[in-house]
């Protein structure tokens, strides 16, 4: 299964980046490792995603920027309200990346 290396740039992505990067440059682990465990972190992101989420949400705001390219849609809104069945939460700025799932497939 290909995936992609979005989950990266997420605050649990970044920290682990971090972990590893340091424990490569205290000898902890190899880079190799540290390489194989991001790929790992990569495929059960998508897994999670896909089999553990249930819940859905609604967007609305207002479209400052939108682009696609390599198969890939980024979103910048302005004011968004993100709503589920239980709560609704107002966020200033929100950048959406989304990409094609048949993708992963390939």
């Amino acid at each position: 299964m290909a995936t992609f290396e979005l989950y990266r740039r997420s605050t649990i992505g970044m920290c682990l980046t971090e972990t590893l990067d340091e424990m490569v440059q205290n000898g902890t682990l190899s880079p190799e490792l540290a390489i194989q465990v991001l790929v790992q972190f990569d495929k059960s992101m998508t897994e999670a995603l896909e089999t553990q989420v249930k819940s859905k949400v609604t967007i609305k705001g207002h479209l400052h920027t939108y682009r696609f390219c390599d198969n890939v849609w980024t979103f910048i809104l302005q004011d968004a309200v993100f709503k589920n069945e239980e709560c609704q939460e107002n966020v200033g700025q929100v950048k959406i990346v989304a990409c094609d799932s048949k993708l992963l497939t390939q």
